[in-house]
This record gives C-alpha cells, structure tokens and sequence, in this order.
C-alpha cells in the first residue's frame, strides 16, 4: 500500500498510472502537479488525483512515492527542484523513453535515504492530458526498469510492485541496452512517420487535393505522428547517440530500395516485400 503517490506531469502516462494504482486500491492518495492549471483542474475533476498540489514543496514532502511523467529532457531539472523536500525513505521514479542521461543525472541528485528508480512503461497512445488517461493503458504491456549497481534494491521492489499493480509485466535492462533497443522499435518509427508526413504535404503543394485520398494505410502509419511535439523533441535530442545510428541505416535501407525500384527490378522487390512480411508477422504472433 503507498499512503501518498505524488505525479509531476498528470497527462497520459502520470494519469494513467494514477487511475491505474487507484482502480488496484494499492494507493490512498493521489497529489497531482502539472504546469498547465487547466489540465490538473481536469485531472482533479476526473478523479484522476485525489488534489491539486497548492506548493511543489508540500506536495513532495508528503509523499511516500514520486512518479514523474514530463518530457525527458524536464526529468533531471525537477528531481533537482524536488529533492530538497524529499522525506526518508521516499522513492522517486518515472516514465521517460530515454534512460541512461535521465538515470545518471537523477540519481547523482538523491539525497541519502532516498532512491530514484528508472522507469518506462511501453505503452501509450497519440493522445495527452489528463482527460485522456485511462486505468487500463498499462495492462498486459511490459514496463522497462533500468537499475543501476548503486539502486537501492529495496527502492527496485517497490517500483516493480506499483507496475504490478497497474497490470504492466515488469523487466529489468541496463540503460544503454535500452536506449539502443527503444531508439530501434519506437524513436525511429516516430522519425519516419514525422518525415513521411512532411514528404507528402510537401506534395500536397503540387497537387493540392491529393490528401483527400489518403487512405487507411496512410493514416494508420502516420497516427504516431499526432504524440506530443514536444515529447517527441526532446526523445530526439537526449537518444540522439543511438537515433542516429539507426537513422543512417534506415536510410541505407531505404537507398537500396529506391535504387531497386528505380532498376525496375520487380524480382528483388517481391523477395524484400516477402521477407519484410514475414518478419512482421512474427513480430506480430509473438
């Protein structure tokens, strides 16, 4: 049971993760804290939070259990402001697709008798903000944590627990292992579908109506497009190491296969596509 659960960043995730912990009955009280006013009005109204924190100090010095959902490049800066306020034995943990530059820095930053736990729950939608959190986003996904050899394990158990309790299959990864895969199975496919949007309303301009047959495949690959710019901004820049290197062989791929399309070379183009389908599939069934 986690007497107080403090979000810093009460959208999707922080919201969801609330609602989650209330639905298990594993939390009595909830203290939302977020920048925009309107957003945690909501989040109060909603029942997302049990209260709006009046004071950031007050919020976290109450807390057993600290859970930060804001974009990854924001996480050190608020551990830095938090800290001062942090109670013994308080756990401070979050949910950002970056690891190892947020890990480093936030837990050089504990106090003693305190504990940061990396976090990162593999689920979410294009959606955010408080109205569009939901109990059930985390149920049945896998929730990544990243502890390093100096995270206190007592600190690990807890956090393992709370992602339990939201429904989420807990895994441990080292950081860097992280970053790589994640920079592969979700950065990547967020650069493509910006750049694919871009590619196509920059066609848009030539021919002003070819939008209005966009069809479902279009629309399905490009719905990762609609998450948070800024999220998504600051995703770039601190996975920047590993992006690129996936970025440079994406583009490697992708200048074969205009150099094949361009040879007219449908037997080339036919394998691809097959082996390309099949690999999904797999994906896919596991």
């Amino acid at each position: 049971m986690i007497e107080t659960l403090a979000v810093i960043g009460v959208g999707l995730i922080g919201g969801s993760f609330a609602r989650a912990l209330k639905q298990a009955g594993v939390v009595r009280r909830v203290i939302g804290i977020d920048h925009d006013q309107a957003n945690l009005a909501d989040a109060v109204r909603l029942g997302v939070v049990d209260e709006a924190a009046t004071s950031l100090a007050d919020a976290v010095a109450r807390a057993d259990l600290i859970f930060i959902a804001v974009p990854v490049r924001a996480i050190a800066p608020v551990v830095a402001t938090v800290v001062p306020y942090l109670k013994p034995g308080c756990v401070v943990t979050d949910g950002g697709s970056v690891k190892e530059e947020v890990v480093k820095a936030c837990e050089s930053l504990m106090p003693p008798g305190t504990a940061f736990v990396g976090g990162h729950p593999i689920a979410g939608t294009e959606h955010s903000g408080a109205a569009a959190s939901f109990a059930e986003l985390f149920q049945r996904r896998r929730c990544i944590l990243t502890p390093t050899k100096a995270t206190d394990q007592a600190a690990v158990k807890i956090v393992q627990a709370a992602w339990e309790a939201a429904g989420s299959r807990v895994e441990c990864m080292d950081c860097r292992t992280h970053d790589r895969v994640f920079a592969a199975v979700s950065h990547l496919p967020h650069m493509v579908a910006y750049a694919l949007v871009h590619a196509v309303d920059r066609s848009a301009e030539e021919e002003e109506n070819i939008l209005a047959f966009s069809a479902g495949g279009f629309r399905d690959f490009t719905r990762i497009a609609s998450s948070d710019p800024v999220m998504w901004r600051d995703i770039a820049l601190m996975n920047r190491t590993a992006l690129l290197d996936l970025l440079d062989r994406y583009t490697a791929e992708f200048t074969t296969l205009r150099d094949r399309v361009a040879a007219g070379d449908g037997r080339w183009l036919e394998e691809y596509f097959t082996t390309s389908k099949r690999l999904r599939d797999s994906i896919i069934q596991r």
